[in-house]
């Protein structure tokens, strides 16, 4: 429940209770008995600007931080075995959704370029030709890693018209990286950038993480210093989150909290670089003549209001009242069996959604909310008003303590986080969660 108390004693907290970037986290979804049929609930679904994203599970390490849904423990046969599985689900997606029209094109993971080049070449053409995205005329993304964006893939996927690169740095200071279990050096980074940048890719986004181990705030700056030498047009800096699970979270290690001071520092560095700040964590910088593959008949994707079909055993699926995935796992024991099963996953099979979460009329209010407040833009009154037919301070009253807390200001119709309510944008976020997704969320067991 939204209240005053709670918001006001969550805000006296530190900002960095946990990482809130959609609704409903992953860790609300359940079971779905009895499985959904998928073509029917695709039919009743707006197809005509979605989201296609392809998840590949494969890392060359496991970084000390990371609890995504990844492995290292592979090897070509294995990866050859799920491209296949993947394209199997492919061709049953494509026969569900029938015309449907895609907006974006994304492959994240795990690394992506960690496979072999063919197999991302097979990536690539799934896409294209198996479910029909136009490359050559939409966004499309791509995540790598120093040690894998080798030249002949960033020819491929600049030749695939992959217009924006997104690459974990993390630091540029080689002892923080090696604390948190990395094996990249500085130098290797700035190859790699450099290879990035001489390919011509329109957009190139850089992460950076800070409240690394032995960092301070001024060894902070001196990777985002760093950074800005690329002059790259998207900087995310992330807050250490450390988590069940992870490499990180297993050590006894205490925390210096300096996590607020080097968002702070980092944020007036950036600004003062000509950056703008999107959200918490990211900022962007446009130069005239700086564009993606967008053409002016593609259409344009709306993420509080657009399905995502996700392809890959990590990848999770939206729809407007269901959110649906595969389990989810952090230890390598679970990854694993979880994916053997979905290798293993007859044809049939792919038509159904056995895991996921029902999203009623007030979650898809608050996942609305949550996806417009946390951005730039807003939450658009208006909007909200077409969208569900009422009015968001009637939906949610406590809405106006936003504004009484210096967290939010409204502009005419629409309400936007302040300065302060933006480094709070976590905490904010996870205020929103609503009672259910919340006790499913302190209830689930994580593998």
């Amino acid at each position: 429940m939204l209240t005053i108390q709670n918001l006001k004693s969550k805000i006296a907290e530190s900002p960095y209770q946990a990482y809130v970037y959609s609704y409903p986290h992953k860790t609300a979804y359940r079971p779905l008995t009895p499985p959904v049929h998928l073509p029917e609930l695709w039919a009743q679904q707006d197809r005509q600007a979605l989201f296609l994203y392809i998840h590949i599970p494969f890392c060359e390490m496991r970084c000390g931080f990371c609890n995504l849904f990844t492995t290292v423990s592979h090897n070509e046969d294995f990866m050859s075995q799920y491209v296949r599985t993947l394209q199997r689900q492919a061709q049953r997606m494509k026969a569900v959704l029938g015309d449907a029209s895609f907006a974006r094109f994304a492959i994240g993971g795990g690394t992506p370029t960690q496979l072999p080049i063919q197999h991302l070449e097979t990536i690539l053409n799934i896409a294209e030709s198996t479910m029909g995205a136009k490359l050559l005329e939409i966004p499309i993304s791509v995540e790598v890693s120093p040690e894998t964006a080798t030249e002949d893939k960033l020819k491929l996927l600049r030749s695939h018209a992959v217009d924006r690169v997104s690459i974990g740095v993390q630091s540029f200071i080689d002892s923080e990286v090696l604390a948190t279990q990395r094996r990249q050096s500085t130098t290797q980074v700035e190859a790699t950038l450099t290879r990035i940048k001489e390919m011509g890719f329109p957009t190139l986004n850089i992460d950076l993480i800070y409240g690394l181990p032995g960092q301070t705030v001024n060894t902070w700056l001196q990777s985002i210093q760093a950074t800005l030498r690329f002059q790259p047009e998207e900087i995310y800096l992330y807050p250490l989150y450390v988590r069940s699970l992870t490499g990180l979270g297993r050590t006894d290690r205490e925390w210096d909290d300096i996590r607020l001071a080097c968002y702070r520092e980092g944020r007036s560095l950036l600004l003062s670089e000509g950056y703008t700040q999107v959200s918490m964590r990211m900022f962007r910088r446009l130069e005239e003549g700086q564009g993606s593959n967008l053409s002016p008949s593609s259409p344009v994707y709306c993420c509080q209001a657009d399905g995502m079909i996700g392809l890959g055993c990590g990848a999770r699926s939206y729809t407007n009242t269901l959110h649906y995935s595969n389990e989810y796992a952090v230890g390598a024991k679970g990854i694993s069996e979880i994916l053997q099963a979905y290798i293993q996953t007859a044809d049939e099979s792919f038509e159904y959604a056995h895991y996921g979460f029902q999203l009623n009329a007030e979650e898809q209010r608050r996942r609305y909310i949550l996806l417009s407040l946390l951005s730039d833009e807003g939450l658009n009154c208006a909007s909200y008003r077409q969208q569900f037919g009422s009015e968001v301070y009637a939906d949610f009253p406590e809405f106006s303590e936003l504004l009484a807390l210096n967290l939010a200001i409204k502009d005419e119709d629409i309400l936007q986080l302040t300065e302060f309510g933006i480094e709070r944008s976590d905490t904010i976020g996870a205020w929103l969660f609503s009672e259910k997704v919340q006790e499913l969320m302190q209830d689930y067991e994580l593998k």
